[in-house]
């Protein structure tokens, strides 16, 4: 029998998944509260490959790789004939957002059937594809057919909190041992919707305060308001962005269903009557960034934005006829300060002209019947980890978009079984 002959066993892939859903609140990542404990699903993947393992008489390569107690990482290895020749299928995470069960209309920690529908936490995003490459390396573990191409799947810890370092893929690569993984194409089975995500956002998070000074409001003359102040400089510093990070050529090759955008997303002020105008407030967003444009430079622009507007801050846009940012009889002026997340991160834009995204288009089209590569500007930090050190990265995923990382999550049983044909049809190319 052939890979391409080879079909998702319904039955084992619904087992084992239930099985995963069944962990998920363990698996919830939203650190101080919530930590996962990947290896709650990383036993469940083991007990399915471990018998197929070398060490039983079997021909997967099996390997459990922890660098935090309860939070391991597995690396499976279906080894091929010809040395360098490998494709390996990353980015299955065990790790989940969190879930409100009194939010959702059926039971997120437990899978439960609708006809079509798989539901529960973790279906669509990311345990619904640690099931189906689990399910891809059993089998071929099983039929044991002849390749020569080295065939790898990992399943990672912690891929939904990437400001935590040393606990998955990025301690892997670090400590070298996906390093082979380089020779060939390495999809990261983690998006939705069956087609070549070719595109990622990078992502800054910002504050933008503003200090004015508290007064009564009745006496708007003798106040600087940081609120008139904050919503003005901000309009200011979104205008020069859109003229400095306007749409950029590439963008429409990749598809992007946005250029790069600035905007807020929350506002804060310390408080106090309807009558006083606060002595300050913050407004808080984030900017999404087309991988075309660099995000330090990004940050740097916005910095100088906010200087030169402190500098002349007489020249910003005032709201009526005594709202002002300066008084001069007392010698105070507002102030505006920008701070930037510590973790800034870098957008991906995938390697169309390389073999490993030829071999995806092709088996979409001929498993799905059309095949419409798209980019988006969310952030995938780890797979940008992965390009910079010399791996060819492309992604795709077999999960319901409208259902990611929502409420009420699920995904259609049918489109993980498209999605395990075209993995096949990917093997049985590079094979070629």
């Amino acid at each position: 029998m052939g890979v391409k002959d080879l079909q998702l066993q319904e039955d084992s892939f619904i087992s084992l998944l239930s099985k995963l859903i069944g962990e998920a609140k363990y698996l919830q990542n939203n650190p101080p509260d919530l930590v996962p404990k990947e290896d709650r699903a990383a036993r469940h993947v083991l007990e399915v490959l471990e018998p197929l393992s070398s060490d039983q008489g079997g021909p997967l390569l099996v390997d459990h790789v922890s660098y935090h107690e309860g939070r391991g990482n597995i690396i499976v290895e279906y080894p091929g004939t010809k040395e360098g020749k490998v494709v390996s299928f990353v980015g299955c995470h065990m790790d989940v957002v969190t879930a409100n069960p009194e939010d959702w209309e059926f039971d997120p920690f437990s899978l439960s059937i609708d006809g079509d529908k798989l539901r529960g936490r973790g279906t669509t995003d990311c345990l619904g594809h640690v099931a189906l490459v689990t399910e891809l390396m059993r089998l071929l573990g099983t039929t044991k057919p002849k390749l020569k191409t080295t065939v790898v799947a990992v399943f990672i810890a912690n891929e939904e909190n990437s400001s935590v370092r040393g606990v998955g893929v990025d301690a892997l690569v670090e400590e070298g041992r996906l390093d082979k993984l380089k020779s060939g194409p390495l999809f990261w089975i983690d998006t939705a919707d069956k087609q070549p995500c070719i595109g990622t956002g990078g992502m800054i998070a910002w504050k933008l305060r503003a200090t004015g000074k508290l007064f009564h409001s009745g006496l708007p003359h003798k106040a600087i308001n940081p609120l008139e102040l904050c919503m003005e400089a901000l309009k200011e510093i979104q205008s020069r962005f859109y003229k400095d990070f306007p749409p950029h050529v590439m963008e429409a090759r990749y598809g992007f269903a946005t250029p790069s955008t600035m905007k807020p997303t929350q506002w804060t002020y310390p408080g106090g009557g309807i009558n006083q105008i606060p002595g300050e407030c913050t407004i808080s967003g984030d900017c999404r960034i087309t991988p075309f444009y660099s995000v330090s430079d990004v940050a740097k622009k916005i910095s100088r934005y906010v200087d030169d507007i402190n500098v002349n801050i007489e020249n910003l846009d005032t709201r009526g006829p005594v709202s002002n940012y300066h008084l001069p009889e007392e010698g105070l002026r507002g102030r505006l300060t920008i701070e930037f997340d510590d973790m800034m991160l870098e957008g991906v834009a995938c390697n169309l002209d390389s073999l490993g995204y030829h071999a995806l288009c092709k088996a979409t089209e001929e498993v799905i019947g059309v095949v419409k590569p798209y980019s988006i500007t969310g952030s995938l930090p780890l797979i940008r980890d992965l390009q910079d050190n010399g791996f060819d990265v492309q992604t795709a995923g077999y999960g319901v978009m409208a259902t990611y990382h929502a409420k009420n999550e699920y995904c259609l049983l049918s489109d993980f079984k498209q999605g395990f044909e075209v993995l096949t049809s990917i093997i049985t190319q590079l094979n070629e």
